[in-house]
């Protein structure tokens, strides 16, 4: 029985919820949630949380916009009432696979435009600071100071003498050395603002303008059409950063999520952020639940989930091996496998694929087809949050799986009345022992240690 805490379910997953109230020993705290016809989120806590540690559970699957909607009222609510402490648990987090700015090889926003003609050789009075480094001069936009800058001047009389330019007002020159600290005065003509007006045009449909310095008419030409320039690419939304900002400043305290799907996600955050592993129940499903699963092979479907395939392949002692998405042509026929190709050996093997995520079941299914041509004798799919949205449950039937294992992280319920081929790990016993460790004050390391 733990006393002075408050648990308060969403309607992402009410069994969930139950599972863990139970685990704990207390009732879940009581709610009205609802929708006004307007379709706003209604949110009336019906209990007294002042002084009390809340736990707000509200995973991200099915009508996301709509829970996430509801979590920041239910947290904002709880906030007002004056609650001790509030902690957003969500087995799944939402928008997780939207990183704010995702790795590109092209560079940032402001690459530079390919193609682009250079200015080097070509002089000019303007300097650029470099990015300085140990050693460097002070200043390199003069070269080598005062006497480069006096050459480069002599250099621009000696052109205009050529070029029959004379100047009037420059002074008489004489044979001290003091010649080249007289500044050069340039024509009328070589002014900016000279050099403006004369290459001022009229944009307008009316006749050709005259140039009322020098009397010359030119010919009216049209603006050019606006094109953006190559080398430039869109703004991307940062919905990570909006989300995370959302539920702090909605009043959430901690939260408590399972399986990122991009670790990064954390440091968005200002306050402290716990991400458990699903990896543990995947762990012991392949210890008691997949005979011989010594001479099976972990398979990691792609090269971003490698590290997590790694993790439970050297906890039991297993062979590894990675399914890697070629983008090059390949002499393969089969065009579903002919962007992937298989890094390792699963001939005459057991193949178990670890995934943290499964959406539309894409990747897996097509990483199964593979492993079967591979002459795997079984694969298994073992996934931590099985979203299974739109025609994914259809997929999975007609693919060459011949199972797939998912944890109640989102609920399962419709999931495995459509796909014989599902099996379902209860995951609200770990979310139950973290929530009872952080209510104690206790540390939740024993819950990320395989031993």
């Amino acid at each position: 029985m733990v006393r002075n805490i408050v648990v308060l379910g969403g309607s992402s997953h009410p069994q969930l919820t139950e599972t863990i109230c139970n685990h704990l020993g207390i009732p879940p705290a009581k709610i009205l949630l609802g929708k006004f016809a307007v379709g706003e989120t209604l949110v009336e806590i019906k209990e007294s949380v002042r002084g009390k540690d809340v736990f707000i559970i509200q995973s991200g699957g099915g009508k996301v916009n709509d829970h996430l909607m509801e979590l920041l009222i239910t947290i904002s609510a709880c906030h007002t009432a004056s609650a001790k402490r509030i902690t957003a648990v969500l087995p799944l987090f939402p928008y997780s696979r939207q990183s704010d700015i995702p790795y590109n090889k092209t560079g940032a926003p402001l690459a530079k435009v390919p193609g682009q003609v250079s200015r080097a050789g070509t002089y000019t009075f303007d300097s650029r600071p470099q990015t300085p480094y140990p050693g460097q001069q002070e200043s390199l936009g003069l070269g080598s100071g005062a006497d480069s800058l006096h050459t480069q001047l002599g250099r621009l009389k000696t052109d205009d003498r050529r070029n029959g330019v004379s100047n009037p007002n420059s002074p008489a020159r004489s044979n001290t050395t003091s010649d080249t600290s007289y500044s050069h005065h340039p024509r009328r003509s070589d002014t900016i603002d000279s050099n403006k007006s004369d290459k001022s045009e009229d944009f307008g449909n009316g006749p050709a303008t005259v140039n009322g310095t020098n009397g010359i008419a030119k010919q009216t030409t049209k603006p050019p059409q606006f094109q953006p320039q190559p080398g430039y690419k869109q703004w991307v939304a940062q919905a990570g950063t909006l989300v995370a900002d959302l539920l702090t400043c909605a009043g959430a305290d901690h939260v408590i999520t399972m399986d990122l799907h991009d670790p990064q996600y954390q440091g968005f955050f200002d306050i402290p952020v716990d991400n458990l592993y699903g990896r543990h129940l995947l762990r012991k499903y392949i210890q008691y639940s997949i005979p011989n699963y010594q001479k099976a092979v972990i398979v990691s479907p792609d090269a971003g989930g490698a590290k997590r395939a790694t993790a439970i392949a050297d906890a039991l002692g297993m062979p590894f091996a990675l399914i890697h998405k070629e983008r090059r042509p390949t002499q393969i026929s089969d065009r579903q496998n002919a962007t992937m190709m298989l890094v390792g050996n699963v001939a005459d093997r057991t193949a178990i694929l670890i995934d943290d995520l499964a959406d539309t079941s894409n990747t897996i299914t097509r990483a199964a087809k593979l492993l079967k041509k591979e002459r795997a004798t079984k694969v298994y799919a073992l996934v931590t949050h099985g979203i299974l949205s739109g025609d994914a449950i259809d997929r999975i039937n007609a693919s060459a799986l011949d199972k797939v294992v998912v944890t109640n992280s989102v609920d399962q319920a419709d999931h495995l009345k459509r796909c014989p081929k599902l099996e379902v790990l209860e995951v609200g016993n770990v979310f139950a022992e973290a929530i009872r460790r952080v209510h104690h004050g206790e540390s939740i390391s024993v819950l990320f240690d395989y031993n």
